[in-house]
């Protein structure tokens, strides 16, 4: 990959975004484009054709969405179906109307059925009912996905979609009501550690098991895609898109307590099963990302020490 191709990354702010700058920094590429929430709204698709067509990228990252765990996913609904339909379409159209090399979709595993059959394989989305709690932000990128292959098969446009497992790492999101579990769980027990309290409450039974992987190695695998994957290559293995993750999987509670020893926080977890689990299993199978030659890292608990170390860096920045 020429290192002056004009790459923009749209939602470089958040923790996804900002690995993928910081990854492709570091490889050498010099024409990165960005812009921020205030400078340019995605949901206005006038305001993302004029910038297409004054910066003409040729390559693009979508990273951008509207996220958060399970009470925002159940709170926020409408909000998460309307804003990531909007973010995607217009840069997806846009992507196309001005003939954008490689256009690179970032999902998530939850567009998979609740009851899918463990490990997940590409194959098995829109097979079953998805996950009542998150339903519409899956909706949201089951489109995105099915945007990128229909606009490959009917206009030959390079664009695909990399479906990444739970994702945690530097500039996640640590909002007690809105996070997700590993940002949430780091920031409750450090507050509770700072505060002498003696138990920390968790969601659900802690049974669930979720699969995990460290920010920057999807960084790494966007950069991996940039470099050697094509649209072709993903559909001419009868996919829809290529799952990114680890294969490892681990229980809440196995979770809650690697993270309680990180953060050394010595009270009781309490968990409070009135609360919903969510889907009870998530494991991707991640065979073929293997077989195209990429592979992740970073264990989790190399993983929890580095997101906690950058937590408690910027623990006053992000407080309220």
């Amino acid at each position: 990959m020429d290192l002056n191709k004009k790459i923009y990354i749209a939602g470089h702010n958040g923790m996804v975004g900002a690995a993928i700058k910081r990854k492709l920094t570091e490889a050498g590429y010099k024409n990165i484009i960005l812009r921020s929430r205030q400078e340019l709204d995605l949901s206005i698709q006038s305001d993302v054709e004029k910038f297409f067509a004054e910066n003409k990228p040729q390559v693009v990252i979508i990273a951008a969405a509207k996220v958060g765990g399970i009470h925002a996913n159940n709170i926020y609904r409408a909000e998460f179906l309307y804003n990531n339909l909007m973010i995607e379409t217009n840069l997806i159209e846009a992507s196309k109307q001005y003939d954008v090399e490689k256009l690179i979709f970032l999902g998530s595993s939850c567009i998979y059925p609740k009851h899918s059959p463990q490990p997940i394989k590409e194959e098995f989305v829109l097979s079953g009912y998805l996950e009542p709690t998150n339903e519409p932000y899956s909706i949201a990128k089951i489109t995105g996905i099915k945007l990128c292959e229909n606009y490959f098969r009917q206009y030959g446009a390079n664009f695909f979609s990399l479906m990444p497992t739970n994702l945690y790492g530097p500039n996640d999101y640590f909002n007690l009501e809105n996070s997700h579990v590993i940002p949430g769980l780091i920031r409750k027990m450090q507050e509770a550690k700072l505060n002498g309290l003696k138990e920390v409450t968790l969601w659900g039974t802690g049974k669930a098991t979720r699969e995990f992987l460290y920010v920057e190695d999807l960084a790494e695998a966007v950069q991996f895609a940039i470099e050697n994957l094509n649209a072709s290559d993903i559909y001419n293995l009868e996919i829809s898109q290529l799952n990114i993750g680890t294969g490892i999987e681990v229980s809440i509670s196995e979770l809650a307590a690697q993270i309680k020893k990180t953060v050394k926080f010595d009270g009781e977890l309490i968990y409070d099963t009135s609360k919903p689990d969510g889907m009870p299993r998530r494991l991707l199978d991640v065979s073929r990302v293997h077989s195209l030659g990429w592979k992740h890292k970073t264990s989790l608990e190399q993983g929890l020490m580095l997101t906690y170390k950058w937590f408690n860096e910027n623990y006053q920045s992000i407080r309220t």
